[in-house]
């Protein structure tokens, strides 16, 4: 299975370092010096690591094929990609984002809250976006707080909410208690 490790973001310098956007948990072992990456597009490709660095929170790379900022230029938004066998990460708590696509996102009492969509990786934490049945976009944190329990054999996750966080919740919210009443 192809899985995105980074994408490359703009260039940095004139000598063909690249900011990368990380998509591994594990950097130090997927773009290490020497290791050759897929690319997609495929025709921008293979791309092997020269060197890496980490500034300011970001990391750079030089690849062996590419030494000038026009190169580099070309490759910005080029995905690094590898080939994987999903077992050999097989960690507790951690899921890929295509096993997470196409998930019922239920509430803790089995209601229906919305279809998992995509996973937006972030710098605090990941976030679920959720299609909410009548077709609003909720963006739902990834931490174990709110997203109580990942189910892949019963094709769910459950997701405790707080109040807000769904459209039908404001609806609830923002509706007067009796007739005439102002919210």
């Amino acid at each position: 299975m192809q899985l995105t490790v980074a994408i490359i973001g703009g260039p940095h310098g004139l000598k063909g370092e690249l900011r990368l956007d990380v998509r591994t948990d594990s950097p130090e072992r997927r773009l290490a010096v020497g290791a050759t990456l897929e690319t997609d597009p495929p025709e921008l490709g293979p791309l092997t690591v020269e060197r890496t660095r980490s500034l300011k929170g970001s990391m750079y790379v030089i690849f062996k094929e590419c030494h000038d900022r026009t190169v580099a230029e070309a490759l910005g938004g080029t995905k690094l990609t590898i080939e994987t066998d999903e077992q050999e990460d097989n960690e507790e708590d951690a899921w890929y984002p295509h096993e997470l696509v196409g998930l019922e996102v239920l509430d803790p009492e089995g209601y229906t809250l919305g279809e998992v969509i995509s996973l937006e990786p972030m710098p605090g934490q990941d976030l679920l976006v959720v299609r909410e049945p009548d077709g609003l976009i909720a963006r739902v944190p990834f931490v174990r707080d709110i997203v109580t329990d990942v189910d892949l054999d019963d094709h769910c996750v459950i997701v405790d909410a707080p109040p807000g966080l769904f459209s039908e919740d404001e609806m609830i919210l923002d509706q007067p208690d009796e007739p005439g009443d102002q919210p």
